[in-house]
């Protein structure tokens, strides 16, 4: 395995303009904190590895991320990790290079994850509560709809709890009369199909 790996450079390039200057500049920090590290993709994301996983980035459509393997093991006594928070990564939402910590604390974090790797240690598993889920309301526009096509409707009352809520929420987050209108006939044509709120992106 390669210090540089070609796919990370083919991953970078084709990321979104804003995320390239965050990824080129995470991608120099980490190798800085060590000759060590060596790069691979895995799960369609960079990963930075030393005698396993250190760390690993991601480019999405408006935030990069950034995470330590080893994140609820680290020593952070200014409070830098944001274990759990939103964003897939050890940072949150990272929109630009000053949402992260300084060079000298990623850089800080690398090594220790690489000391716990020579020693080691794996990574703690927390086990997550799951969140209890809440009744959804459905609108009353939306129902007498529903109630208008039976196929319809039975396609939403057979999705699972995620896929209602997807399209509950693309519904009601409308902004605008005319928007919630053509939300309201994609959603009918989509559910006629049989077609969960997300379906261009399923696999």
């Amino acid at each position: 395995m390669e210090q540089y790996d070609p796919r990370v450079d083919a991953y970078i390039e084709k990321s979104a303009a804003f995320a390239k200057p965050i990824l080129i500049h995470i991608r120099e920090v980490v190798h800085a904190a060590s000759p060590l590290i060596v790069e691979t993709i895995k799960w369609g994301m960079p990963f930075f590895l030393y005698k396993g996983q250190v760390c690993q980035m991601a480019a999405f459509k408006e935030h990069c991320a950034f995470g330590f393997w080893k994140a609820s093991q680290l020593e952070d006594p200014n409070g830098f990790l944001k274990i759990g928070e939103e964003g897939a990564g050890s940072f949150g939402r990272i929109n630009s290079i000053v949402d992260l910590p300084s060079d000298e604390v990623i850089k800080l974090f690398v090594l220790q994850v690489i000391e716990k790797n020579e020693s080691g240690i794996k990574p703690q598993i927390i086990k997550k509560i799951p969140a209890e889920k809440k009744e959804l309301v459905v609108p009353d526009y939306f129902e007498a709809l529903l109630n208008e096509n039976p196929i319809a409707k039975a396609a939403f009352d057979k999705f699972s709890y995620s896929h209602r809520k997807e399209y509950l929420e693309w519904i009601i987050e409308a902004k605008t009369a005319p928007t919630r209108q053509k939300r309201l006939q994609t959603t009918m044509e989509w559910l006629t199909e049989g077609k969960p709120r997300n379906w261009k992106y399923k696999a």
